[in-house]
């Protein structure tokens, strides 16, 4: 098992890891509340990659890291991925008002 430091090198890895056989490569995510620490772990059976953290900014990449896995195995391995973004569908929804009083 490799711990990557680098959360860029860790998700460019992993694209390619799913890109080179993705019927067998899986992703997991393990969060553990008493030591606040997140691990990231993606494998295909002969290679494993992780990536932890204890850091609340590197938490919030992986919802563009799970965006990039799920346009993957939605759309195929050979889809274009400069078009995901993780804010993408926050900005789509529409804005909710609050519960004032009616003018």
């Amino acid at each position: 098992m490799v711990y990557i430091v680098s959360w860029d090198e860790f998700v460019d890895r992993s694209v390619q890891l799913f890109k080179a056989d993705p019927e067998s490569t899986r992703y997991v995510f393990k969060y553990r509340h008493c030591d606040g620490k997140l691990v990231l772990k993606v494998t295909d059976n002969k290679e494993c990659l992780k990536f932890k953290t204890d850091q609340a900014q590197e938490a919030r990449k992986m919802e563009k890291l799970n965006n990039i896995f799920f346009t993957l195995m939605a759309r195929g391995p050979d889809v274009d991925l400069s078009e995901v973004n993780g804010k993408e569908q926050m900005e789509t929804q529409p804005v909710k008002k609050g519960r004032g009083r009616k003018q």
